[in-house]
């Protein structure tokens, strides 16, 4: 989603854009032409990492950046760039962070109310409207790397190909069930698909429950491919069924037709940005919670969204 910042940023200013980032998004960021480089920043999530932060900022001062844009709202997202020296410091308004920010932005969630337009805001002088139409993401991805990707995985070229995405970081209440997704695996499979379930390593487990329940529906190559083949892997795909994940995002921004799922979550505050998409959400009272997990213990959201549903508008999304 930061892409439509990047996006935003390149049409306003024509500079030269670097990013600072954790290192296992630095492949995504290599696919996108806007940015010129990106930088490590080797902190785990959660993790203060002062002295990290204050090397690391210290290290460019000599780029002679002039303005720094810090997405997280926390004080030590910050640092690196007010050890940098960077003059302009743009953020909104956070964690006791007055100073280490020095253009501070309002926050109105009533304006701001997704993710991308949080992000792009950032990006604008103070006060500028968002524009009516925010740049869409678009990773690159070549028709050779994909064959290539394909190949290596022991995917067949010659046969559409359907992802399945069953992972997503925040928790259980965000997920599609396993079983669903095995039911819709083996449906499509006898429609002629060919289906891969792709995710990280985290995601190995949920692959070979769905591989399982399916009879072998799917390939599992969760935890198979680096981030950079999984981008030209779903670039290769027809079609990829999601939670609501970071791949969903991901999966939408090489142009494959995504039909996402939410449960826990909203459509309205994180869609998928593209037109090629279909957002199946039952819309229930009890939903979006943004809970972790369902805190009624039933999960309906997600369990009576059924296979039969998701199948129907998968059929549809390939005509």
């Amino acid at each position: 989603m930061a892409q439509s910042l990047f996006k935003q940023l390149q049409i306003d200013t024509q500079g030269p854009i670097d990013v600072l980032a954790p290192p296992w998004s630095l492949p995504v960021l290599a696919r996108m032409p806007e940015v010129r480089r990106g930088i490590a920043l080797p902190i785990g999530h959660g993790e203060l990492g002062l002295g990290t932060r204050r090397r690391i900022g210290r290290s460019l001062r000599a780029e002679g950046y002039r303005q720094a844009i810090v997405l997280p709202r926390s004080a030590k997202a910050a640092l690196v760039p007010w050890h940098a020296n960077v003059p302009q410091r743009t953020g909104f308004r956070g964690e006791m962070r007055f100073g280490l920010i020095n253009d501070i932005r309002p926050f109105d969630r009533s304006v701001l109310d997704q993710t991308v337009k949080r992000f792009v805001a950032l990006g604008l002088k103070r006060n500028q409207p968002l524009p009516a139409s925010l740049p869409t993401p678009k990773l690159l991805s070549d028709a050779n790397e994909q064959r290539a990707v394909h190949d290596a995985l022991g995917l067949q070229s010659d046969q559409p190909t359907i992802a399945l995405l069953p992972g997503a970081e925040y928790g259980p209440a965000k997920c599609w069930p396993h079983a669903h997704f095995a039911a819709l695996a083996s449906a499509l499979r006898d429609r002629g698909f060919q289906v891969c379930i792709v995710g990280g390593p985290a995601d190995r487990p949920a692959g070979d429950s769905i591989v399982a329940a399916s009879d072998g529906a799917a390939t599992n190559l969760c935890g198979e491919t680096t981030l950079a083949q999984a981008v030209d892997l779903l670039a290769g795909c027809e079609i990829a069924v999601t939670n609501d994940s970071g791949l969903m995002h991901m999966a939408a921004a090489v142009g494959t037709h995504v039909i996402a799922l939410y449960g826990s979550t909203s459509p309205d505050f994180t869609p998928p940005l593209t037109t090629a998409a279909d957002v199946l959400t039952l819309a229930l009272d009890c939903s979006p919670c943004f809970k972790r997990e369902c805190p009624l213990g039933h999960l309906n959201c997600l369990q009576q969204l059924t296979p039969q549903m998701v199948l129907a508008r998968t059929l549809a999304a390939t005509e």
